[in-house]
C-alpha cells in the first residue's frame, strides 16, 4: 500500500502531537493535529510565562458512577504543579473548570467563562422575564460573557459537530489563558485576542436590540389600537 507524502506527513504530525501533548491532556473526540498544536502552543507559552499549567480534557463519556468534579479531582492527583483543568464530556453534556491550588481562581472568572449567556443584552432580557426581585435581577443581569456554553448550545449541521466542540472549547481555553496572563501581568504572543469576541458581541447586541425594539413596537401598536377602540365607543 502506497502513502502520499501529504498523508504520511499528516500521520507523523498526529503521532507527534499525541506523544508530546501536555496541555491537550486527554482527547477522545477531536483527533485533529491542528487543534492539538494550537492548544499546545498556547498552553506551553502560558506555562513558561506564569508557571500555571492549563490542561484541556475532551472526553467521550465520564467513567460510570463518577461526576465531572470527582473525575477532575482524581485526574488532578497526577499533577504536582499549579494546574487548571478545563473538562468537557460529550455524552454527559458537562463542562467544568477545576483549579489546584484554589488560589488560582483569583486569576480568572470561572462564573463568567461558564455562563450560558454570551451578551449583556441577552442577560438583561432574561433578568426582565425571570427575576423574582431586585437581587435576583442584578444576579441574572450580571451573569454573561460565557465563552463556551453559548457556542456548545448552538445547533450544528451533520459533519460539523466536532468543529463546534473544538471551536467552543478552544474559545474557553483561550479565555482562561488570557485572563490568567493578564492577572499575572504578562502578554501572550499566541493569545486569540478580543477582536473576534467583540465582533460576536456586536452581532448579538444588534440581534437582541431588534428583538426588544420589535416587542416595544408590538406593545405600542396594541395600546394604540385599544385607545382607538375606546375613543370610538
Amino acid at each position: 500500500m502506497k502513502f502520499s507524502r501529504g498523508l504520511l506527513a499528516l500521520i507523523l504530525t498526529f503521532f507527534y502531537t499525541s506523544l508530546s501533548a501536555q496541555y491537550l491532556y486527554k482527547d477522545e473526540l477531536i483527533f485533529n493535529p491542528a487543534f492539538s498544536a494550537e492548544v499546545e502552543k498556547l498552553g506551553s507559552e502560558l506555562h513558561q510565562k506564569t508557571g500555571v499549567a492549563l490542561r484541556l480534557v475532551m472526553l467521550k463519556e465520564l467513567p460510570e458512577g463518577m461526576n465531572i468534579v470527582e473525575y477532575e479531582k482524581e485526574l488532578m492527583k497526577d499533577f504536582s504543579e499549579p494546574t487548571i483543568l478545563l473538562t468537557f464530556s460529550e455524552m454527559d453534556s458537562k463542562v467544568d473548570i477545576l483549579a489546584n491550588p484554589a488560589s488560582l481562581y483569583e486569576y480568572f472568572d470561572k462564573k463568567q467563562i461558564l455562563s450560558p449567556v454570551a451578551s449583556p443584552v441577552q442577560a438583561f432580557t432574561m433578568a426582565l422575564f425571570y427575576s423574582e426581585g431586585f437581587d435576583s435581577f442584578k444576579e441574572i443581569a450580571s451573569s454573561h460573557g460565557g465563552t463556551i456554553i453559548p457556542l456548545l448550545a448552538q445547533k450544528a449541521k451533520e459533519g460539523e459537530v466536532l468543529g463546534k466542540y473544538s471551536g467552543s472549547m478552544f474559545n474557553g481555553y483561550a479565555d482562561i489563558a488570557e485572563q490568567v496572563a493578564a492577572s499575572k501581568g504578562v502578554v501572550l504572543e499566541n493569545a486569540v485576542g478580543s477582536a473576534n469576541q467583540n465582533s460576536i458581541l456586536l452581532v448579538k447586541v444588534l440581534f437582541y436590540g431588534f428583538i426588544l425594539y420589535g416587542i416595544f413596537m408590538y406593545i405600542k401598536r396594541k395600546l394604540y389600537r385599544r385607545r382607538e377602540q375606546n375613543e370610538s365607543k
